[in-house]
């Protein structure tokens, strides 16, 4: 086969339109991968509606990639044909972007599959556990925007390391809020404060949140009712809504010395910034140099971490029509989806 089907965004604020793209060859370290699974997600509306990341046009889009292995690049021995692996993509490297059909991945930065989980489950994991990962974990050792600090939960001396700790995750519902509740309570954390429609309680508790409050409460009253759980000081927020009100709420809950990350640019008010409490803008690229020892780590440890259940993947719902089918699923999330990831399925375009 000498090319592909792929979706193009044709320039900045453009339209997607369907395309060929070559097949790509393999590298040292790399592998070469059928995308059966592709998990959409808000920065790909995002870079069309505000253009945002992108410079070189026309672009691939697309982060999260689940399928099969097709092809070895030089001294890779994880993995084989055939194999069934996960693995994150890179935004601007359209080598190893999903909305096509087959793609470059990292032999150090993907993970196999486990029996029992499906390609769809699977490309629901990627970008959100990699997004909580680096910012809540990273050694800080040049580190993008900024990092808790903490130590990774699925090594072994992370494991419970946290114990007694209260933490808070806003807006929990989310890829990435599912990610950093499962992460922090694999670190100990407890209580385990979220944010969320009530609706979505019971999935979150399972996932490891001990309380679970309306996200639609006003900020003063969600204050209020944190402070009444969280008896011990607040040193860890994860705000994975990013608004200028979650950021706000999330920052006057720290205490001395805490740190909170968040999903989108700083909008805490400037008249609040003291000195002894940090946030930041969080970066997930595991791919970067600076992120790529806790990305190895992370994705050393993947597959035993989804046989155990210690990490799930999101509720799925699948987008029809191929690659053409992800133009009206990004509008649909645009407009906004509840507790469920939107996947799509490149191979059904011919």
């Amino acid at each position: 086969m000498s090319d592909q089907k792929a979706l193009y965004l044709t320039e900045k604020h453009g339209a997607f339109v369907l395309g060929t793209a070559p097949m790509y060859k393999p590298g040292p370290g790399e592998i070469l991968i059928r995308i059966e699974s592709t998990g959409l997600n808000p920065a790909d509306w995002a870079i069309q509606t505000y253009g945002m990341l992108i410079e070189k046009y026309p672009a691939i889009l697309g982060i999260d990639i689940a399928g099969t292995v097709e092809e070895l690049g030089e001294g890779v021995t994880r993995y084989k044909k055939g194999d069934r692996i996960l693995t994150k993509g890179t935004i601007g490297k359209y080598e190893r972007t999903a909305f096509q059909q087959y793609a470059l991945g990292y032999e150090d930065t993907s993970a196999k599959i486990p029996e029992g989980l499906s390609f769809d489950q699977a490309a629901t994991i990627p970008l959100g556990l990699c997004t909580a990962a680096v910012a809540l974990y990273h050694d800080g050792v040049n580190v993008i925007g900024g990092t808790c600090g903490l130590t990774p939960a699925w090594e072994d001396e992370g494991r419970g390391k946290y114990e007694g700790r209260p933490v808070v995750v806003l807006s929990g519902a989310g890829s990435v809020g599912q990610a950093a509740i499962q992460l922090l309570k694999l670190s100990g954390f407890n209580p385990l404060i979220t944010t969320a429609s009530l609706s979505n309680a019971e999935y979150l508790k399972q996932l490891g949140a001990t309380h679970v409050l309306d996200r639609k409460l006003p900020s003063e009253e969600l204050y209020k009712e944190i402070r009444k759980i969280a008896s011990k000081p607040l040193t860890t927020v994860f705000d994975a809504a990013g608004f200028p009100e979650t950021q706000n709420l999330g920052y006057d809950l720290l205490a001395s010395g805490g740190t909170m990350a968040a999903v989108r640019p700083d909008a805490v008010n400037p008249d609040k910034k003291v000195d002894d409490k940090k946030s930041f803008f969080m970066y997930a690229d595991v791919t970067l140099p600076q992120n790529r020892k806790l990305g190895a780590s992370l994705f050393g440890k993947l597959t035993e971490l989804l046989e155990t259940g210690d990490l799930k993947p999101n509720h799925v719902e699948v987008a029809p029509g191929g690659l053409e089918g992800i133009i009206p699923a990004l509008e649909k999330l645009k407009n906004g989806v509840s507790c469920v990831k939107l996947v799509a399925h490149p191979q059904e375009s011919t």
